[in-house]
């Protein structure tokens, strides 16, 4: 009688999406400022031959995921400006051209940079690719995702704020010894730190290139800006901000009628994804407000359940560092993310982990003294996940007492795996590195919610 109501509560909870309150977390783990990698780690190698192609890098080339961009280095000379891809099970080679671009960044001048967009590749399907010419050349795979659906399951990997440190190698690590199997990543910004480096060090954006390559090569990174992707250091004459960032990463930003790269939208699967640019102008009538307000009314939930918004700067956040810096963000746009149902927003920037209630604050106006957040079954789960090995160190201290909207927090370096099942459930679970690869620090049953109310009333 006592085992069967146990389960009945359980059950109970996930279809309600209940998760536990008001937790901090008493683990303890190493505090202090994160260490650097040595320059001579494995990690940060050079391909041996010469001009060999380095930094290679995928990312989701179109809108509905049948679209690669491939992206590498050559440090010498512009080499071949084609990939060769196939599919496993074809004996048909294809070559695609790109294009390549080179900056400078004070006394710095980058390598040339490949770009290369596949298109009309089936989905479900593993290919092979070969970038590089003559006696140097690397092969790489990736698998496709499967068309877009309502019930297609798939796993997504959440990283944000890695940096080059030993806890950013770790990370990495475990993420890719999870059994969980990620498919893609949703990274959500800060990535080589370079310009914590004297005159933002741009030799740190070819290391960082390096130490993951060994991951993005394979598998899709889907890429949010930081404040660390900034780059703005007028007393040196760098005044155009992004620079280094647009440069190497590319984004699919066209295909969903975006005027920039660091805003855009994808679908993949079951999910549609949308990346926002916490450092870009994104008030009432700016380009990015009137592009994410338009796209939200684009999306289809019978085709795409799982609305998906990533951003560096969280909404909520619980921790006294960077308290409060997305509240112009949270007030602006957190309105349209109960309206339109969001299922959970993901995002970086402070250096530890957080996962929020359903909660939303847009009651308030100005004369009704509503201004405390109070539960919303519409309104998005917020999950903070900038614990990915940065630099500075962890976040330590927190707001006290913990604020009732702050499920759960806790300072430690790690992962998350976001499993979406079928067009109603999802699991999300928080990996700290310090477990085995199969434990969850923390977890989660989220309920879709345009599924869990049926039809929505927002076209």
């Amino acid at each position: 009688m006592i085992l069967a109501r146990f389960v009945h509560l359980l059950v109970v909870s996930i279809f309600l999406g209940v998760c536990e309150a008001g937790l901090t977390s008493s683990y303890v783990r190493e505090t202090g400022i994160a260490t650097d990698m040595p320059l001579d780690s494995d990690v940060f190698r050079v391909p041996v031959g010469y001009n060999a192609p380095q930094q290679v890098h995928i990312t989701q080339g179109d809108h509905e995921g049948r679209g690669v961009i491939v992206s590498w280095i050559t440090p010498d000379e512009v080499g071949s400006t084609s990939v060769l891809y196939w599919a496993e099970n074809s004996q048909h080679k294809k070559t695609v051209n790109g294009d390549v671009v080179r900056y400078k960044y004070y006394n710095y001048t980058s390598g040339y940079i490949h770009h290369c967009t596949i298109n009309d590749l089936e989905f479900d399907t593993k290919y092979y690719y070969v970038v590089g010419w003559g006696n140097v050349t690397r092969k790489f795979w990736f698998v496709t995702p499967p068309r877009p659906g309502p019930d297609v399951p798939y796993t997504f990997g959440l990283i944000g704020d890695l940096g080059q440190t030993r806890n950013s190698n770790q990370t990495v690590t475990h993420y890719e010894m999870n059994p969980a199997n990620g498919q893609s990543i949703l990274f959500v910004g800060d990535l080589s730190y370079a310009d914590s480096y004297p005159l933002h060090d741009n030799t740190r954006w070819d290391t960082w290139g390096r130490f993951v390559e060994r991951n993005v090569a394979y598998q899709p990174w889907i890429w949010t800006a930081g404040n660390h992707e900034i780059d703005y250091l007028p007393e040196i004459g760098e005044t155009i901000p992004f620079k280094p960032f647009t440069y190497r990463y590319w984004t699919p930003y066209k295909a969903s009628n975006s005027t920039s790269p660091l805003w855009y939208s994808i679908k993949r699967a079951s999910a549609y994804i949308i990346v926002l640019s916490s450092y870009s102008a994104y008030a009432i009538y700016t380009p990015q407000y009137k592009w994410f307000i338009n796209e939200l009314t684009k999306v289809n939930r019978t085709e795409t359940p799982w609305l998906i918004v990533l951003m560096h700067s969280p909404l909520y956040s619980s921790y006294v560092h960077h308290y409060m810096e997305g509240e112009t963000m949270r007030v602006m746009y957190e309105e349209f993310l109960v309206k339109y149902k969001v299922d959970v927003v993901f995002a970086g920037h402070v250096h530890a982990y957080e996962r929020s209630e359903r909660i939303s604050n847009i009651q308030y106006n100005v004369v009704n003294g509503l201004c405390t957040p109070i539960n919303d079954d519409s309104a998005p789960v917020y999950i903070t996940i900038g614990d990915g090995g940065n630099q500075e160190g962890l976040l330590t201290e927190m707001t006290e007492p913990q604020p009732e909207y702050s499920a759960y927090r806790e300072p430690s370096y790690g992962h998350g795996i976001f499993d979406i099942k079928n067009r109603t459930h999802a699991y999300f679970g928080w990996h700290r590195n310090q477990d085995g690869f199969a434990v969850e620090a923390d977890s989660l049953w989220l309920v879709n919610r345009y599924w869990k109310t049926g039809k929505s009333s927002v076209a």
